[in-house]
């Protein structure tokens, strides 16, 4: 498949746009990693473009005393691909990664 060829403008539209989609979800895990928005919270808003789009992985890691292995484990533990989003997740599998991470 080849890639659009896109003008100048649409370009730079482009990259504004993914800019903003980064600072956005940089924004959202610094406020899990401060603790003003909770696991809970940010599984609710998963309908939410920005978050939405979050792989699991991202939002675990961003969580106070959770680094890339205790990640990793926990989402093996509960049988979910490192890859999955956060608007891909199954009632199950947000039920098992609150009481995972509550512990």
């Amino acid at each position: 498949m080849a890639l659009p060829n896109l003008s100048t403008a649409d370009r730079q539209a482009a990259l504004q746009k993914a800019l903003q989609v980064r600072r956005e979800r940089a924004e959202v895990r610094a406020k899990l990693k401060n603790g003003s928005m909770s696991l809970k919270q940010c599984l609710d808003k998963a309908d939410d473009k920005i978050v939405g789009r979050m792989k699991v992985s991202a939002v675990l890691e961003s969580l106070p005393g959770i680094g890339k292995v205790r990640a990793a484990a926990i989402l093996e533990e509960l049988g979910i691909s490192p890859t999955r989003r956060v608007q891909g997740l199954g009632v199950r599998q947000s039920e098992g990664l609150l009481k995972k991470v509550a512990k």
